[in-house]
């Protein structure tokens, strides 16, 4: 998990907003994907993965400040 605590924070939030929302029209990816599991579309194993390949930024970002507040680091 140190490789977690490596990445430079300003670069993950960019990532998190560029992967994770694109495409921005008509409405973002992840919020798509996010809608059709909320109402038991999401069926075919390439929508599965586009939902984790869209959605593992922010679950990396997660982990990242779990991890910083866990330890109490300023990094």
């Amino acid at each position: 998990m140190k490789f977690i605590d490596n990445i430079p924070m300003g670069m993950l939030l960019v990532v998190c907003v560029l992967l994770g929302l694109s495409p921005f029209v008509p409405e973002p990816h992840l919020l798509e994907k996010v809608r059709m599991l909320s109402q038991g579309n999401l069926k075919k194993p390439l929508d599965i993965f586009d939902l984790l390949y869209h959605a593992s930024p922010f679950i990396i970002l997660a982990i990242k400040l779990f991890r910083k507040q866990k330890s109490g680091a300023t990094k």
